[in-house]
């Protein structure tokens, strides 16, 4: 999965305001092994709809946090510092801005994501 920081920011809004979205069916649609998405925007912020397998490179956002929200399967976080934070269905975690991180899905993982609209996103190269 190699996407560019550019088209990660760049990724258009699916839905606007006051439009239902059912997420379950939206999730369950990807048959990519690789899709990240902007469902809505909330004020300067969006929430992102991610279905993966395998992982995603070392990055970081420089002025945005990150909070992830696992709805199925299961999401691990590496951080820099060696730790591996393991997220299973329904469970959470921010990550701070400037936090160099890369997400690992432990089979198929659906996550939802809220961060600002457009964070800028730093590829980091690193072995582990």
């Amino acid at each position: 999965m190699d996407v560019s920081a550019e088209a990660y920011k760049n990724e258009p809004v699916k839905y606007p305001a006051l439009h239902v979205t059912n997420l379950k069916e939206e999730g369950a649609r990807v048959a990519d092994s690789y899709r990240n998405q902007v469902i809505n925007r909330v004020n300067g912020s969006c929430l992102r709809l991610a279905v993966f397998e395998g992982e995603y490179r070392w990055h970081y956002h420089p002025t945005s946090d990150e909070l992830f929200i696992v709805v199925e399967g299961c999401l691990a976080i590496d951080l820099e510092d060696g730790r591996e934070l393991r997220l299973a269905p329904w469970e959470s975690v921010t990550i701070a801005a400037r936090t160099i991180h890369r997400t690992r899905a432990i089979g198929r993982t659906v996550n939802l994501c809220f961060e600002e609209l457009g964070a800028e996103t730093v590829f980091v190269d690193r072995t582990a």
